[in-house]
């Protein structure tokens, strides 16, 4: 019996109906509180104060987003995590990537030795302390540049990484060889664009990563003007009061004190989320390539 038989009978269709009412159930967990978020942030005070939970807002009011647009705090701190996320994500793919391609070659001179330090790195970290130290001793602190640099290479993505360029043909190498073609000019021609999925897929993990990261923010930015916006967020949603918050930084304006907070939250999530459909066609090839061969 092949997989379509044996999947077309009774109990392989009571599998996909549970399987289908199973994922549905997770879809609407992860979807029904960002819908509240998003109604929250078109509604008013007085509704966000007596109802609890909603998915569309009686009454529409663009109150909560007016402020923002005219606050320079959000602005300036939603501007600074774009800088820092596309610098980082650059720095971040240039760094993993013309370190894998020389790994992936075999008759790199102490490779395995430079491979056993990675999945050492892979295994063990400094920590948190360790890490503050040496960002601080390079006076890094209260620079974007410690938001960058400390995590400019993942050695698992490295890894990854490595295996889609040993999984590529070696034979265009040879023969890019034999018509005169440098190190250099085998990585830019010809390595880099047949790893056009994996470039794509990484450039998400890493520009997501560095969008939602405010650890290090708290670590090493404790200049209020330098915040990016998932730190501002924080500083926000922990407040009893958004306005208040906002106000002991920007006290031009007077916000609406609940509508504030989701229309942050709003502001911090969607630019990302809209980086994912140019990215999707590339996505589910690239994640998979250099998965298996080692």
């Amino acid at each position: 019996m092949n997989s379509n038989q044996r999947f077309n009978t009774s109990l392989g269709r009571v599998f996909d109906v549970f399987n289908i009412i199973i994922l549905g159930i997770i879809a609407l967990a992860m979807l029904l509180p960002f819908i509240y978020v998003i109604a929250g942030s078109f509604a008013t005070e007085m509704e966000l104060s007596t109802r609890s939970f909603f998915l569309w807002p009686r009454e529409f009011t663009l109150d909560s987003y007016n402020y923002v647009l005219q606050t320079k705090t959000i602005l300036k701190s939603l501007f600074t995590t774009i800088g820092i996320t596309v610098v980082g994500t650059f720095v971040q793919l240039a760094f993993t990537f013309t370190m894998a391609y020389p790994l992936s070659r075999k008759y790199l001179p102490g490779r395995t030795i430079v491979l056993n330090m990675i999945v050492f790195a892979m295994l063990f970290s400094g920590g948190m302390v360790p890490t503050f130290l040496v960002v601080k001793s390079l006076g890094l602190l209260n620079s974007y540049w410690a938001l960058i640099l400390p995590i400019a290479i993942s050695p698992f993505n490295l890894m990854i990484i490595k295996n889609n360029f040993q999984s590529l043909p070696s034979e265009l190498e040879e023969a890019a060889r034999m018509d005169g073609c440098s190190d250099i000019g085998i990585f830019w021609k010809i390595m880099l664009p047949l790893s056009k999925p994996t470039i794509a897929t990484f450039t998400l993990f890493y520009a997501v990563g560095i969008w939602n990261d405010f650890m290090s923010s708290l670590l090493y930015i404790s200049d209020s003007s330098k915040w990016p916006i998932q730190l501002l967020l924080r500083q926000i949603t922990m407040s009893s009061s958004g306005a208040n918050a906002l106000a002991t930084m920007d006290s031009t304006y007077v916000a609406p004190e609940q509508g504030i907070k989701f229309v942050v939250i709003v502001i911090a999530t969607v630019p990302i989320l809209l980086v994912y459909p140019f990215l999707q066609k590339y996505f589910t090839k690239g994640i998979l390539i250099g998965s298996v061969k080692g």
